[in-house]
């Protein structure tokens, strides 16, 4: 056979050994952030129905679950709230005794070298549901705002490490970086969900949280999917009000968005692999349909690949025991 003048690009697939050499992008347990759900009362380990693996924690029962995170080696959790009590404005959320001020200081007594991520919204705390203060069906900005930066001082005070505002209401960043350096905060980052989408893929977290919204949805102010330069606009917005990691959420979809904040912006971005992702993956695993480990660690390495630094996932503890079998 006439020898043809073409490239042999399997020359770096013949083994294992050399694709592992010439491998371009990792998954690591230090890219991982675990979310937790925590709720007041007591004997509590609610399993969530739509979110296999997944379960609310009271106080009594978050011990170990934190331990064994911190003896797997992952580095962050983020914290999300349920009170007892909800109301128009949020109390909850800015209380010094709320649910999760009071989960930030169990874990940071019981472990400080683990990193403990405050997600600061109001949707969880109010009794409407929506991530503002609201005037009949309207969701007002700039009063939000006030409520929103006493919340970060809370969970500041409480010992967070980072503060995480999902809002998606226009200043919240400097709002809550004004209100944090005024409190003494300066060397408290702010994770941004800079580039949020008002997105169908958020179902299950709603049951998690309890924070489904009472009327109308959360389209006039999370973002259109349909839109790529908003992106760029939002993330800009809050790096220039001083955030110090832009989240995209969600995040498989949206793989295309999470390269162009990457390539736009020299800050760590954070992809959230949210709770339909994880939930679709659960149920075709369940079913025989998928082999999970092969599908959620090709599924994270492509939010890596995109250009992700860290991923928000419910896959974590699963994920760093598959990393560990390698």
């Amino acid at each position: 056979m006439t020898q043809l003048n073409f490239r042999r690009h399997r020359r770096l697939r013949t083994s294992a050994t050399m694709r592992g050499m010439v491998k371009e992008t990792y998954l690591h347990k230090e890219d991982l952030i675990y979310p937790l759900f925590v709720m007041e009362g007591e004997n509590i380990k609610n399993p969530v129905n739509s979110m296999p693996g997944v379960y609310q924690f009271s106080l009594d029962k978050l011990d170990e679950e934190i331990d064994e995170v911190v003896e797997m080696g992952i580095p962050a959790v983020i914290l999300f709230g349920i009170p007892a009590e909800k109301d128009a404005v949020g109390t909850g959320a800015f209380h010094d005794h709320g649910i999760v001020q009071k989960a930030t200081r169990q874990i940071k007594s019981r472990h400080p070298e683990l990193l403990v991520i405050a997600d600061t919204c109001l949707c969880e705390f109010t009794d409407h549901g929506h991530c503002g203060v609201v005037e009949g069906e309207k969701i007002l900005n700039d009063p939000s705002l006030d409520v929103l930066a006493r919340t970060a001082v809370s969970q500041a005070q409480a010992g967070a490490d980072i503060i995480a505002p999902s809002n998606m209401m226009d200043g919240f960043v400097i709002a809550i970086r004004t209100a944090l350096d005024e409190a003494g905060f300066h060397d408290v980052p702010i994770m941004s969900y800079a580039v949020k989408y008002a997105s169908s893929y958020y179902g299950p977290f709603r049951e998690a949280a309890d924070g489904a919204p009472q009327f109308g949805d959360r389209k006039t102010y999370q973002m259109d999917p349909s839109n790529r330069l908003e992106a760029i606009r939002e993330a800009q917005s809050d790096i220039d009000e001083g955030a110090d990691f832009l989240i995209v959420k969600p995040a498989l979809s949206y793989l295309d968005i999470i390269r162009d904040v990457r390539n736009n912006f020299p800050v760590p971005i954070v992809a959230y692999n949210v709770s339909g992702e994880y939930a679709m993956v659960k149920a075709a695993a369940q079913n025989g349909w998928i082999d999970e480990k092969s599908v959620v660690l090709e599924t994270l390495l492509g939010m890596k690949r995109a250009g992700a630094d860290l991923i928000l996932t419910y896959h974590a503890k699963d994920v760093v025991r598959w990393l560990e079998e390698k």
